[in-house]
């Protein structure tokens, strides 16, 4: 067996698992070491594993599974993941995390790893819903207002992966499998078969949408990132949302025009909240929102660049967001303040974290030179009809193109307030060396993968659906990749002067509102809704239960005394004289006791419907 074959048989969440579980018994530097090597590990995988469905098997004797499946989509999953994940790990050892927040976040992205290398749906919604226990418990980690975040947060994931896994049964019910199935689209060349259309196809969408925040779904972002240890929201920020882009383009390959507007929507929404943020992580939460749109219009759109488009900006979140909040975390860190507004003057104090912070800003804003210039033009490539977009994605490209400035918009206000407005008035240590090394490794990554010339290439032709800078048009023809064209440096320097002179006009009256999302009236909205709805439930059982007792008691009483049973029936008609007569029982009153508890009561009632129904079927 030669080594590449013996990389089939290293399942990567295996390996970051059993890490996980080692964190907590070994030396707190080995372990986080043994950690970030797990991660390290999930790299090399990915990048040399062969392709094709290894460790097979089979799921009660009836369904084909395929839990570790390589192909160009699930290798670049891995690469991203996994090196994120190595860093996030030494970031978290530096940031004084805890070996128990390390274990819950090592098994969390073991799950997220799963789910990203899964070939099947059945091994997928596995590792789905083991990530939303597992991010759950690392929120819940924290304490304090962490917890009742948490329960929101897994209330959320909850009622999504249970969408999903209903999806999932019903698209086995009409297609007959769990595997991913054959290519069907761009020549066989996108990816296997998505969900099975129908009701299959809508609870996915639902189920996924909760996890990529679609409007109106995405109250858990904002209201969970910002709670934890600064050091877990790093994880946070990688890998629920992303590897869920990532089930979307494998649920809906050929896209839909719907979802594509919903990532218009997104994206729109998500900066026009976080410009109105006070709290850093909040802001950097809605900017999650905010650049799935981008993914999700890609996904939506279903084109080759509109897919490889989303792919490449899954992939470069990944980094610059996690980059982000690595940054904002060492200012929290040092400062022990979460208001941007309390906040100024700190480049001169803290200059690395600054280059790190800034890096991130310019990846995500899409400035040339930076990752994100490449991806997010691929995307807005592909809405424009000026480029590779139908007509009738042409309010999608403005939506997006609004959504690029309320990027600008954001970053800058979160930069001016943090590091440049006016003085300083702390004395605070810059970030520690490990936090440095985290940083400044993910943010070179950001810069390498969007140089000229020499950077670009190799992230392009790491992405699916791209041949070095070739892929496949809309009309079925080669098209190369120019995201240094002339017209996208100018549509980037059009970009950027609109932000600066906007945040120039906008900056005072910004600073002075505070807006919450109105959609976070869903949190106490479902929390009356829940109160309620118990409230009824034992009323109603309550009712119940004194009806059927005083029934059953009264049945009693007529069965010891019918002569008196009669006579208290005949006194009811008119124009009826009744003797009195002596009770049977002496004039004791009748009882019987039937009280018990509710769970005895549901065993009662469960048992006596598992014979009703065994009467039924037999």
């Amino acid at each position: 067996m030669t080594e590449i074959d013996m990389l089939t048989m290293a399942y990567p969440p295996l390996i970051v698992f059993a890490a996980a579980l080692l964190v907590l018994v070994l030396p707190r530097i080995l372990g986080f070491a043994l950690g970030a090597l797990s991660l390290a590990s999930v790299v090399a995988v990915a990048l040399f594993a062969p392709e094709g469905a290894h460790l097979t098997g089979t799921f009660l004797g009836f369904a084909e599974i395929q839990p570790f499946y390589i192909d160009d989509f699930t290798r670049m999953m891995g690469v991203a993941l996994g090196f994120l994940g190595t860093f996030a790990v030494i970031y978290a050892y530096s940031s004084e995390a805890s070996k128990t927040m390390a274990a819950f976040a090592l098994a969390y992205v073991a799950s997220a790893v799963g789910a990203a290398f899964a070939g099947d749906w059945l091994v997928l919604v596995f590792m789905w819903e083991i990530m939303a226990l597992t991010s759950t418990l690392l929120v819940w980690q924290y304490g304090g207002d962490a917890v009742r975040a948490g329960y929101r947060y897994a209330l959320a994931h909850g009622i999504g992966g249970s969408l999903m896994l209903f999806a999932v049964i019903a698209h086995y019910a009409q297609v007959g499998t769990f595997a991913y199935g054959e290519g069907v689209n761009y020549a066989d060349a996108l990816l296997a078969g998505g969900i099975a259309d129908g009701l299959p196809l809508l609870l996915a969408v639902l189920g996924i949408g909760v996890n990529v925040a679609f409007v109106g779904f995405h109250t858990w972002l904002p209201d969970t990132y910002p709670r934890p240890h600064f050091a877990a929201s790093v994880f946070l920020a990688a890998f629920t949302t992303k590897t869920s882009a990532y089930i979307l383009l494998r649920a809906v390959p050929e896209g839909n025009i719907y979802l594509a507007y919903m990532g218009g929507l997104m994206a729109v929404y998500g900066v026009v909240f976080a410009l109105l943020q006070h709290d850093m992580r909040a802001l950097l939460s809605y900017h999650i929102q905010a650049q799935l749109g981008y993914m999700v219009a890609g996904i939506g759109i279903g084109t080759a660049i509109g897919a490889a488009g989303a792919m490449g900006h899954l992939f470069n979140n990944v980094l610059y967001k996690s980059l982000l909040f690595m940054a904002v975390g060492v200012v929290i860190y040092r400062t022990q303040e979460n208001d941007l507004y309390k906040l100024g003057g700190l480049w001169r104090e803290m200059p690395l974290t600054a280059i790190a912070f800034f890096i991130g800003a310019l990846s995500i804003t899409a400035v040339p030179g930076f990752s994100g210039f490449i991806s997010k033009g691929m995307v807005l490539d592909a809405a424009d009809p000026s480029y590779y977009g139908g007509s009738e994605y042409q309010a999608l490209y403005w939506l997006l193109f609004i959504g690029a400035i309320g990027t600008f918009l954001s970053f800058i206000k979160l930069g001016y307030y943090v590091f440049f407005h006016g003085e300083s008035d702390r004395e605070v240590r810059d970030s520690k060396p490990g936090q440095t090394t985290a940083m400044l490794s993910v943010g070179g990554a950001c810069v390498v993968l969007g140089l000229p010339a020499v950077g670009w290439p190799v992230f392009t032709d790491l992405l699916p659906l791209i041949d070095g800078t070739g892929f496949i048009g809309p009309g079925g023809a080669e098209q190369t990749l120019t995201p240094y064209s002339m017209g996208h440096l100018q549509d980037a320097a059009i970009l950027i002067a609109i932000s600066a002179v906007g945040f120039k006009i906008i900056r005072k009256p910004l600073s002075k509102l505070d807006y919450s999302d109105p959609a976070l009236i869903v949190n106490p909205a479902m929390y009356h809704l829940g109160r309620g709805t118990m409230r009824v439930t034992t009323w109603t059982y309550a009712t119940v239960d004194a009806a059927v007792v005083n029934f059953v008691t009264s049945c009693y009483w007529i069965g010891n005394n019918p002569a008196l049973a009669v006579d208290a029936a005949a006194r009811r008609l008119p124009m009826v004289d009744v003797e009195e007569r002596r009770a049977a029982d002496g004039g004791r009153p009748s009882t019987i006791h039937l009280r018990t508890g509710i769970g005895t009561t549901v065993l009662l009632l469960t048992i006596l419907l598992t014979v009703v129904l065994w009467l039924l079927i037999t």
